[in-house]
């Protein structure tokens, strides 16, 4: 190697903070009143983050946003508001949080629905639903964050996937299309994106305990389930947050356009 190959090397960092300190950064988590985005809400706070809850629900977002711990600087929580699948909505949110916050630092696209029903009675409506909401609800607030995250030149945005974007599931077909296509979304933003500071990785969980999810799989379905996963169990929403908040974080700086599968191996088989 000569001199000049060495000094064109581009250095990373001399040291990578493994704590997963989010103290001054701004985090909007879509989805997040309630289940896996209100605990990735509530890991982020815990981490130091102010975080702006975003959801369709404008009383649970300011409700759950009022029950993070506090901020460091005193600096309230923000609840809002927002229609994924209205680019109006978006945007005016999207402006909300920049001009209250000055920045939006992580982005974790939460917001999803799934409507079950065998794929030759699986109605237009709700297909196209499923898709405006979990796909291009996805890709519009990326886009709205992604701008000012590229003018600042950095960022991370995380996108909850699911197992259902790697295989198929009985009656799944809407969702199973709609989070394939959050990963092939994800990977084209990670390789635009990356060179400009802005990383983008998916999170694929399996079924997440929450209240929403013992209630679909309190059942002799859930219980058949849960053994076909190589752990015997399924996740819980501080699990899945947990991951977010790596990817989220300093430590994360070289995962790009990556998904990380907390499935206990399901698709593994």
């Amino acid at each position: 190697m000569t001199a000049d190959h060495a000094s064109a090397l581009r250095p990373g960092p001399a040291d990578v903070d493994l704590t997963n300190d989010l103290t001054g950064r701004t985090v909007l988590v879509t989805g997040g009143a309630s289940g896996i985005g209100s605990a990735i809400a509530r890991a982020a706070a815990g981490r130091g983050a102010r975080v702006a809850i975003v959801d369709v629900r404008a009383d649970a977002a300011s409700s759950a946003a009022a029950d993070l711990p506090p901020t460091g600087d005193g600096a309230p929580h923000l609840g809002l508001a927002c229609d994924v699948t209205d680019d109006g909505s978006v945007g005016r949110t999207v402006t909300a949080v920049v001009d209250e916050t000055g920045t939006v630092d992580v982005l974790v696209n939460c917001a999803g629905i799934v409507a079950l029903d065998a794929a030759e009675d699986l109605g237009a409506d709700a297909w196209a639903r499923t898709l405006d909401v979990n796909l291009t609800g996805t890709f519009r607030l990326a886009q709205a964050v992604g701008r000012h995250m590229l003018a600042a030149g950095r960022g991370r945005i995380v996108n909850i996937a699911s197992q259902a974007a790697h295989v198929g599931l009985d009656r799944h077909a809407a969702y199973c299309a709609s989070k394939a296509g959050v990963l092939g979304l994800t990977r084209v933003l990670a390789l635009e994106w990356g060179g400009r500071g802005v990383t983008v990785n998916t999170v694929s969980p399996t079924v997440v305990l929450t209240d929403l999810g013992r209630a679909a799989w309190a059942n002799e379905a859930g219980v058949r389930h849960q053994d076909e996963i190589p752990t015997g169990r399924f996740a819980t929403p501080a699990e899945v947050a947990a991951a977010v908040l790596f990817l989220a974080s300093d430590a994360a700086a070289m995962v790009n356009g990556a998904d990380l599968r907390v499935d206990g191996g399901y698709t593994i088989r």
